[in-house]
């Protein structure tokens, strides 16, 4: 069997599994139902390793059912698997390995017969993930993208008998769907244009065609779908409130790699549909996504400093580092996907961490409530203290973690397109990371003055329904191994040239689309039947600039956390002025802002609207037909 052969057992595997549980469930006791998943997990994760291993050696095909294309058109269904594509669905398997192991002992006994629940969610939450990651068809790419949509809100609400976790799944959901309509309609559009639903196929087309208003329309649809899921701005207000109310373990994937499929999604459609002559020009997708991008990077950290709920903290920084992942993407460069894709990498093991020391919070102490935490937390403080701390450090950018070295190889590319963009990864990055430094000093070690328990009330977490029935228990073993091998892979990916090399290679690759058309049997006519892609040399793993601005985050970071801890308390003429400035910055910034912020499923529904129509404005406005 061929390596191209194994594709559909990517998807396969954990759908068998979610089968398996589901049925398993009613008979097995818990124990046995979590070992099951885990070895179902565990074989997606070897599968895909060893097709990673493979990827190596160019882009593996398969037309499922062998319907292949006959004179470049067909009916057939392809998988698609690039380095990029894989190393992705990779990084999905892992953390769902991850999310698994975790929630061995972190949930109370379920009912008898639906012990198996849970773990079936998360492996067919597994299984539209890895599919969307390796469909060459926009179709299917719609369907593997809803079917994880609905896993994912029902493992929002997992908590029924909560009306809180309904709620927050009830306007996931709804938000969601309504995107999910816009890219349905953008396809059907596309169908009715080209005739066809393979992306090379469409992206073929296109190319003998100028671009017209039909195509900026469903462009936008197909995209408005992407971009709601990767909660880019102002498409980002369902996310908060999710991760405010999902399990520990959901909240994990949910920023780890759910969100981060919505922006890969945007690069490959765009890449393989888009880029030729009949799509959307160059320059107007990189200013808009651009401008996006540091939009949503800059919101995202403003909002993440205000929070003192540490999910939803959590989940704004989230936000953020999605507008810097945006950014990468937007400037259409091979660097920028190879930056990104590390970037990416990096922070899902780094993130993925902070929630499940979060979650250790919850465990301990039935909160995760930063000013009614304060000081609680301080026998935890060389265990999970200490890997908050760490976790801080990487997403602030501190070299040698994975998240530091995507950064700087993202902020080099993004600065030779605009020499202020470093800048934003800078600021953001520090923010971010110092607001969760000051939780950490804050919860472990009682630092800076008590804070005053009513201030934010719209952001506390202090009575959360707890996920455990046994309050005050040994901290179970997984839940401190777990986060703690996730942070040390984070470091491993910065220190090791391996991936970097690798996927400068897959950056290549991903931002050519005639070899896509090429690797799935379509290049046109007058090229040959596989196109050269000329090698360039991997960059330096580490750099004197990469090093330099990782630092300068990091230490900015430790600046404003310290100035949060103890700056109320200094005296003086020049502290008072700071402290007046401050509260007018947030009077007049950041106020409004959280207003916005209302957690209406109305008020969501109008952004996602509004937001629509800008980018229609915005890309009708660039494209000359």
């Amino acid at each position: 069997m061929t390596a191209a052969q194994l594709l559909p057992l990517a998807v396969a595997v954990p759908l068998l599994g979610a089968v398996t549980l589901a049925l398993a469930g009613r008979l097995l006791p818990r124990l046995g139902c979590d070992i099951l998943a885990t070895a179902w997990a565990s074989a997606d994760v070897v599968l895909l390793a060893g097709l990673w291993h493979c990827s190596s050696r160019g882009t593996q095909v398969n037309w499922v059912g062998a319907w292949k294309p006959t004179g470049g058109e067909g009916v057939g269904i392809v998988l698609v698997g690039d380095r990029i594509g894989i190393g992705l669905a990779l990084l999905i398997t892992v953390l769902i390995l991850a999310a698994l192991l975790y929630a061995w002992r972190f949930f109370e006994e379920p009912p008898a017969g639906h012990r198996g629940t849970f773990p079936a969610l998360i492996l067919l939450f597994e299984a539209g993930m890895c599919g969307f990651a390796l469909t060459g068809d926009l179709f299917n790419a719609f369907v593997f993208f809803e079917l994880m949509g609905a896993v994912a809100y029902a493992l929002t609400g997992y908590h029924v008998e909560d009306p809180r976790p309904l709620q927050g799944a009830l306007t996931f959901g709804v938000i969601n769907s309504l995107a999910a309509y816009c890219s349905l309609m953008g396809i059907a559009l596309l169908y009715a244009r080209t005739g066809e639903l393979g992306m090379a196929q469409i992206g073929r087309h296109l190319a003998g065609h100028s671009a017209d208003a039909l195509i900026v329309v469903a462009f936008v649809l197909v995209l408005t779908g992407l971009l709601v899921k990767g909660a880019m701005a102002p498409f980002h207000f369902w996310l908060p409130d999710a991760h405010a109310v999902a399990p520990t373990p959901v909240c994990m994937l949910l920023s780890g790699v759910m969100v981060e499929l919505g922006v890969y999604g945007a690069a490959r459609v765009y890449w393989t549909l888009f880029s030729g002559p009949g799509g959307i020009p160059a320059h107007a997708m990189r200013d808009v996504l651009t401008s996006t991008g540091v939009v949503t990077a800059l919101l995202g950290a403003v909002m993440c400093w205000q929070q003192r709920h540490i999910k939803r903290m959590l989940a704004f920084s989230t936000i953020s580092h999605v507008g810097l992942f945006l950014v990468g993407i937007s400037l259409l460069s091979p660097q920028g996907v190879t930056g990104t894709a590390l970037y990416v990498a990096g922070h899902a093991g780094v993130k993925a961490a902070l929630f499940a020391l979060t979650g250790v919070l919850l465990d301990q102490h039935g909160s995760v409530d930063e000013h009614s935490l304060y000081g609680r937390a301080r026998e935890l403080r060389r265990s999970a203290g200490i890997m908050f701390v760490l976790g801080a450090l990487a997403l602030a950018g501190l070299p040698p973690f994975g998240t530091g070295l995507g950064k700087a190889l993202t902020e080099h590319a993004a600065g030779e397109f605009l020499g202020w963009l470093p800048a934003v990864f800078v600021l953001t990055s520090a923010i971010t990371g110092a607001t969760v430094l000051r939780t950490a000093a804050r919860v472990f070690t009682g630092a800076g003055g008590r804070p005053d328990a009513t201030a934010g009330a719209q952001t506390r977490g202090d009575h959360e329904e707890p996920e455990v029935r046994d309050p005050g228990r040994p901290v179970p073993a997984p839940m401190l191994v777990v986060p703690a091998l996730l942070l040390a892979g984070s470091l491993v990916l910065g220190l090791l040239p391996g991936p970097v090399t690798a996927l400068t290679r897959a950056g290549q690759l991903f931002t050519s689309r005639a070899a896509y058309l090429a690797a799935v049997g379509l290049a046109p006519t007058n090229q040959p039947a596989m196109p050269v892609v000329t090698p360039v040399a991997p960059p330096v793993v580490w750099t004197g600039e990469g090093i330099a601005l990782g630092l300068l985050s990091t230490i900015l970071a430790a600046a404003l956390a310290a100035t949060a801890l103890w700056g109320p308390a200094l005296q003086g003429a020049a502290a008072h002025r700071l402290r007046g400035l401050a509260a007018a910055v947030t009077q007049r910034l950041v106020a409004p802002l959280r207003s916005l912020h209302s957690g209406r499923l109305g008020d969501n529904a109008v952004w996602l609207a509004t937001g629509v129509a800008v980018l229609l404005v915005a890309f009708s406005t660039l494209v000359q037909p």
